[in-house]
C-alpha cells in the first residue's frame, strides 16, 4: 500500500453521525478518515485512487427517497465497483448499493420492523468470508431489499431474509449495525424512540439487557470481518494485512 492509500472514505448522513466500532477499527489501523456528508453539501470524489476503500453508513432515510444526495450516492457506487475498491455498505448504504446494482428496497408486507437484536444465519459462503459470526446481530430499519442479481448471499435473517451479501470481488452490503457502541445505542434509542413503537421492534430495555449477551460475538466478528475486507484485491485475493500496514507505515500492533 502507497502512502496515497492510507484513507478511507465514510459517507454519513446526519449532521452528527459518527462511525463507532468501523472509524475506531481503522483509526487504530492507522487509516485516515475521510468523513463526507453529502446531505449537507460535501461532495464524493470522482475516483477512489489514493483510497484504500469506502464505507457508506446507515440513516434515517430510504434508498428509495427522491433528495438528491440519495440518488447521487446510489449513481458513485458505480466509482468502487468499477474501480474494485473495497466498498461497504451498512443498512441504508447496503439498500444503495441494492439499488444501484437494480435490486428493489421495500418496506416488509407486514409493516414489521427490526429494531433491537435478531438471530442471524450466515450461509456457506458467508462463513468462507468470516468464521465467527455471532448468533443475534443489532439491528435498525423498517426496509429490506431483494438480492441483487449475481451476488452471494452471505447472511440471512428470520423477518427480512437478505442480511449480508457481496457483489463482485470487494463490495459488500450489511443490513445490520455491528458498529454501534454503547454510547451510539444511547443515543438511538432516544432520540430514535419513535422506532420502538414499530411492530417487531423490541422495547429500549431489551436493547440493552441484550447488549451484554451478543456483544462480544459482534464485536470479534466486525473486526474479522474488516481484516478481511481491507486486504482484498481487485480480483478478491487477499493482501497480507501486516505487510499492507507496514507499508502505510504502521505497526499492525494497533
Amino acid at each position: 500500500m502507497t502512502p496515497k492509500s492510507r484513507k478511507i472514505l465514510l459517507v454519513m448522513h446526519q449532521e452528527n453521525s459518527i462511525p463507532g466500532r468501523v472509524g475506531h477499527f481503522l483509526s487504530h489501523r492507522g487509516f485516515t478518515l475521510d468523513i463526507r456528508r453529502p446531505r449537507f453539501g460535501d461532495t464524493l470524489p470522482k475516483t477512489l485512487r489514493g483510497y484504500a476503500g469506502a464505507v457508506i453508513f446507515g440513516g434515517p432515510q430510504s434508498a428509495n427517497d427522491g433528495d438528491e444526495f440519495i440518488r447521487r450516492e446510489i449513481d458513485w457506487l458505480c466509482v468502487p465497483l468499477k474501480e474494485q475498491k473495497p466498498f461497504l455498505g451498512i443498512c441504508l448504504g447496503a439498500q444503495m448499493l441494492a439499488r444501484h446494482l437494480g435490486s428493489r428496497v421495500f418496506a416488509h408486507p407486514q409493516g414489521m420492523a427490526e429494531v433491537g437484536y435478531y438471530p442471524l444465519h450466515p450461509t456457506a459462503a458467508g462463513r468462507a468470508v468470516c468464521r465467527h459470526w455471532p448468533d443475534h446481530i443489532y439491528q435498525w430499519h423498517r426496509e429490506g431489499f431483494d438480492l441483487p442479481t449475481g451476488a452471494e448471499m452471505l447472511a440471512q435473517g428470520d423477518i427480512f431474509e437478505i442480511q449480508a451479501f457481496r457483489a463482485g470481488p470487494a463490495a459488500f452490503g450489511i443490513q445490520f449495525h455491528a458498529e454501534v457502541t454503547h454510547a451510539m445505542m444511547c443515543r438511538w434509542t432516544t432520540r430514535g424512540h419513535a422506532r420502538l413503537e414499530l411492530p417487531g421492534a423490541k422495547p429500549r430495555a431489551t436493547h440493552f439487557r441484550d447488549r451484554p449477551v451478543y456483544d462480544l460475538a459482534i464485536r470479534t466478528w466486525l473486526t474479522e470481518f474488516l481484516e478481511h475486507w481491507l486486504t482484498l484485491d481487485g480480483v478478491g485475493r487477499r493482501r497480507n494485512l501486516p505487510t499492507l500496514l507496514r507499508a502505510a507505515g504502521h505497526s499492525s500492533r494497533h
